[in-house]
């Protein structure tokens, strides 16, 4: 298991993780400890001089002790106005949060591990990953959280990040980039630890979750090659393990047969979210359908790949061969020429992560919820 800590930086977040390996052992504790004051009056500083209490910042902000609490410990519950008169008084009056002793009293740690199951190669190449990262890094900026970034690559790794949520290293657990096979969700629910996915096991599923409208992202996607007069529209898929990636197909699936056409397999390339494997795809998709006209692509990055073979191949894109993207990432708008994609809004997927996280860690057993996010096609020089 692979991990780095992150202190939220500010409005934008880091635009890429960094990594550090850790090969031996369990990971110890990580971040420090926060949280409220311990509200006795007469605390004393080594220096001698009176320590403000939890109930003097109350009272100079015009407030309720556990307003105050609320704000100290980042619960989004809470007014902006309120949060402005307690920061305020906290400013004025000097006071410092007992950490240590809040951390005692209930067992909070301050930190959200941010899970992704694959290798480290997709999380430094994949724009995707580094915007989900900036989203939640925007949403836990004004609070005491600490992000703490954990690579699983193999069952090892698997078995010591169970061993880590069972021991209560952190407060709560985003998950991003879900398989169906996947255990780590299932453990998430059994340990009963505040968690979010980014994108669901399948329709039934029981944690929160944020995705975008996959399958309405596709289906414009293809409505639009059809209304160019495509006539062969082939798509490139993501790993079919992953509900995002059916919804997509499914998404291609349904626009073909609005317009009467047939859905045929030939036409179908599998992809894995990879430029390489976008490569393969199209090059086998030419080999099989060499007259088709039209390619959809379940992400960016696979368009990208697809667009070197269809060059290398001797074909004009848009005039030969139409090609649409999916994500509308920043590979979008450096593509030659540059693509036409469905834009999801992936940083506000992170923040609404980040957002819900602590609303679950702030109220235990608060309801499980699910947001679906609109998607939209933006249209450059691909199709």
């Amino acid at each position: 298991m692979s991990q780095t800590a992150q202190r939220p930086t500010g409005p934008n977040g880091p635009q890429r993780p960094h990594s550090s390996q850790g090969s031996q052992g369990s990971p110890g504790p990580q971040g420090g400890p926060g949280g409220t004051g311990s509200g006795r009056a007469g605390t004393r500083t080594a220096a001698g001089s009176a320590r403000p209490t939890l109930e003097e910042v109350a009272a100079l902000a015009g407030v309720g002790r556990g307003t105050v609490s609320r704000v100290v410990n980042g619960s989004p519950r809470v007014s902006e106005k309120a949060r402005e008169a307690v920061n305020a008084a906290i400013a004025e009056l000097g006071y410092v949060p007992n950490r240590a002793a809040r951390t005692l009293v209930t067992s909070r740690t301050d930190s959200i591990a941010l899970v992704v199951p694959e290798a480290e190669t997709r999380l430094f190449s994949e724009p995707y990953f580094s915007d989900i990262i900036s989203g939640v890094s925007a949403e836990l900026a004004e609070t005491d959280m600490q992000l703490l970034l954990i690579l699983v690559r193999n069952q090892r790794e698997r078995e010591r990040l169970s061993a880590y949520l069972t021991a209560q290293r952190v407060d709560g657990v985003l998950l991003v980039s879900v398989h169906q096979d996947d255990p780590l969700p299932s453990l998430l629910e059994s340990l009963e630890i505040p968690s979010v996915l980014a994108g669901r096991r399948g329709d039934l599923e029981p944690l929160s979750y944020v995705h975008a409208d996959n399958a309405g992202g596709a289906r414009m996607a293809v409505r639009h090659l059809l209304r160019r007069g495509c006539a062969q529209v082939a798509t490139i898929t993501g790993p079919l393990d992953m509900e995002g990636a059916r919804a997509r197909l499914s998404g291609y699936r349904q626009a073909l047969e609005e317009a009467g056409r047939p859905y045929q397999e030939e036409l179908v390339g599998p992809g894995d979210f990879t430029e390489e494997g976008g490569r393969v795809a199209m090059r086998e998709l030419l080999e099989r359908r060499p007259g088709l006209d039209a390619v959809f692509c379940a992400s960016d990055v696979m368009a990208a790949g697809a667009l070197q073979v269809l060059r290398a191949a001797g074909r004009r894109v848009p005039d030969d061969v139409a090609v649409i993207g999916f994500d509308d990432s920043i590979v979008a708008r450096h593509t030659d020429p540059p693509l036409t994609s469905v834009r999801q809004p992936i940083e506000e997927m992170g923040r609404t992560m980040a957002r819900l996280l602590l609303e679950e860690i702030a109220e235990q057993g608060r309801a499980r919820r699910q947001v679906v996010l609109a998607t939209e096609l933006v249209v450059r020089e691909s199709a």
